[in-house]
């Protein structure tokens, strides 16, 4: 017996251990039937993040789950610690693998050990169609393992935050940040586009330095700036004023205070209508609506209409890691049952996408250091206005 089958073996037996202990426990139907798929023996399985991580993507795939019952998803989750504990994730992966009805992984986010646990996958079977969302792992490590790669398209968004705040009537735009930030070329460089498409869109850029969360304010501090600065640059510039700002904590103050301060607010640093929306607004999602993305923009266009702010603001359709999931998970249940034979289709899933959000979607291959990759994509949305 070679050293590779005996590792395997090792693998495997740990993979069926976690599956046997931390299973992901199906959402409640509610008493609606699973969508049947009558004679066939097919599974895919799913992989996210815990509610602890990202709500958002364990929901999508109880989403799933619901949909077509036990039967045909196996959903099952990184752990929390996923940097400490990548073995966990390799056996998690290897266990949906190691069931033979299971044809297709998707994958989000796929976090650090998503490549290695590709390549055990590989050891044992290699016609899986394996779909990876958002990934925490470098462009060329793990578009060499999975079939399709999605990602949000963060420099495209250096031209279509500005065209957004134009059509929405800004005259000047506010980008807060801080040095931390600017020091990753992804960040900076996206702020440097920005700046030049208000150049050419005639709107005035304002580069604006906020306290870093991480910095002996904390985020309280951070907060707390943004929550009286805004009041300021609207006093300065006016109502026409557009902000953005590059950190996830800052969102609710800067939603609150563009909301008090009647100016606008074209998108959060990550697109959703559950980023910073909710709790900015003080919506409370009862249980029976978690996940349900109609019930959230309701909440947030009627709270909009009633601050007299329609139009005013605006985001995403759908949060991307949700459509990742659902949308991904569709169009693999399409090429297991034969509807199309090449693994890499993209109309199919454009198509896919449209179904889920609503509005149409741009995928664009990465291009990065001279590279094209040609099974990895970035991803931009049509705007949702409130």
């Amino acid at each position: 017996m070679t050293k590779r089958i005996i590792a395997f073996m090792l693998i495997a037996v740990l993979a069926f251990g976690v599956a046997a202990c931390t299973p992901s426990k199906p959402a409640e139907t509610g008493g609606e039937e699973p969508a049947e798929t009558a004679g066939e023996n097919w599974k895919i399985g799913i992989m996210t993040n815990t509610v602890v991580q990202n709500e958002e993507e364990y929901r999508a795939a109880q989403n799933i789950l619901k949909k077509y019952g036990e039967e045909h998803v196996i959903h099952m989750t990184f752990p929390d610690k996923f940097m400490d504990e990548q073995e966990t994730t390799i056996a998690n992966l290897v266990s949906m693998a190691s069931d033979p009805d299971v044809k297709a992984l998707v994958i989000c986010q796929a976090v650090p050990g998503t490549a290695p646990g590709i390549d055990s996958i590989k050891e044992i079977r290699d016609d899986l169609l394996i779909i990876a969302g958002q990934p925490q792992e470098d462009p060329p490590i793990i578009s060499s393992r999975a079939d399709i790669v999605l990602q949000l398209d963060e420099m495209g968004m250096g031209y279509s935050i500005p065209a957004q705040a134009k059509k929405q009537g800004a005259k000047v735009f506010v980008h807060y940040s801080f040095p931390r930030h600017m020091s990753y070329p992804l960040l900076s460089g996206r702020r440097d586009i920005m700046r030049e498409e208000c150049a050419r869109l005639g709107l005035e850029f304002v580069d604006a330095t906020a306290p870093d969360p991480t910095g002996d304010a904390g985020v309280s501090g951070a907060q707390q700036f943004i929550l009286e600065d805004v009041p300021r640059m609207v006093d300065k510039y006016g109502k026409d004023t557009a902000f953005f700002s590059t950190n996830c904590a800052m969102q609710v103050p800067l939603i609150s205070a563009v909301v008090d301060t009647g100016a606008i607010y074209p998108q959060p640093c990550c697109p959703s209508p559950y980023h910073g929306f909710p709790s900015a607004l003080g919506i409370e999602i009862p249980a029976d609506k978690q996940g349900d993305i109609d019930y959230v923009v309701d909440e947030i266009t009627r709270i909009m209409a009633e601050k007299d702010m329609t139009g005013r603001t605006s985001t995403w359709p759908v949060p991307v890691s949700m459509m990742f999931i659902e949308g991904s998970a569709e169009y693999a249940i399409d090429w297991i049952k034969g509807e199309f034979d090449e693994k890499i289709n993209i109309p199919k899933l454009k198509e896919k996408f449209k179904e889920y959000s609503g509005v149409d979607s741009e995928l664009t291959q990465l291009e990065e250091g001279g590279v094209k990759y040609d099974n990895y994509y970035c991803i931009l949305m049509d705007f949702l206005d409130f």
